[in-house]
């Protein structure tokens, strides 16, 4: 179970084995299909979520907090985070304690350095994966731990399953229709197809909120072993926040819900305790 308390927060990074449907022929994701404002939003350098992970919706298993900044080191270049730990049962049978540092730029936010630190189980040996894209001379490089470096060719631009996952918040669906995200992942690009199920009102931190159902079709490992489909409910605003994800897994299911959420870019969303101080 511990290997899916990740996967279920990078939907992106999810499952699924069945193949994309025969709707609209999938198209590569271009600038395009991607919302301005809503990438605005999201990497305003200021937003905080926290999730609460339960198996099936009832025991808690975990805490996920995620935070996109800005780094300093170029305009367009930010930093997504996140910290996962376990609670309750799961801490008690394997203690999870991961982070995650994935540095993106450009106007498409693609990965440029990819850090990974797994504390996991009762010896709380720490394992460090470290990952460089090179996506203009189309080579990444990475390097678990101390063995040596291996470098794996690339045939277009990638995203891996960390960024993939925030820039899947700002796709512009047309009617009937998948986006294609390429993902690094399992030594090789994958194209991952991202399609809108429907719109639906979901109850949320927010009160009940019309969302934006959401699927994306994989089919490598990655670095989470994954099994069953995954769904994601986005608000159906310029902000696109997740307010919830749904693993299956082989018995039951994971579910990852937000309850916490700061950002100042995006006043439109506001939990009962903001409203109450104004």
């Amino acid at each position: 179970m511990p290997r899916f308390l990740l996967s279920t927060f990078f939907v992106l990074l999810s499952l699924a084995c069945a193949a994309p449907q025969a709707h609209a022929a999938p198209q590569e994701l271009l600038p395009s299909q991607v919302e301005p404002a809503s990438l605005a939003i999201i990497f305003s350098g200021q937003e905080q979520m926290h999730y609460e992970v339960s198996w099936s919706g009832g025991v808690k298993i975990g805490d996920i907090h995620l935070h996109i900044t800005r780094d300093e080191s170029g305009p367009d270049n930010h930093v997504i985070s996140a910290q996962v730990k376990s609670t309750g049962p799961l801490n008690v049978f394997y203690p999870v304690d991961d982070a995650f540092h994935c540095a993106v730029t450009g106007a498409m936010k693609l990965p440029l350095r990819y850090e990974v630190f797994q504390r996991e189980g009762h010896g709380r040996k720490v394992t460090k994966r470290v990952t460089i894209y090179d996506q203009a001379g189309g080579v990444v490089k990475y390097q678990k731990n101390q063995q040596s470096p291996q470098l794996y060719p690339l045939k277009g631009k990638v995203y891996n399953e960390f960024a993939a996952f925030v820039i899947s918040r700002a796709l512009k669906f047309a009617a009937d229709s998948h986006i294609i995200v390429p993902t690094f992942a399992d030594n090789k690009r994958n194209e991952v197809a991202v399609r809108l199920l429907k719109k639906e009102k979901r109850p949320s931190i927010f009160g009940e909120r019309q969302t934006l159902k959401m699927q994306p079709i994989m089919n490598f490992k990655g670095l989470y072993e994954k099994s069953g489909n995954t769904l994601l409910w986005l608000t159906d605003d310029r902000c696109r926040v997740p307010v919830e994800i749904r693993s299956r897994i082989v018995v039951g299911s994971l579910v990852a819900k937000l309850v916490g959420y700061s950002n100042p870019a995006c006043p439109d969303l506001q939990m009962p305790s903001q409203q109450t101080k104004k």
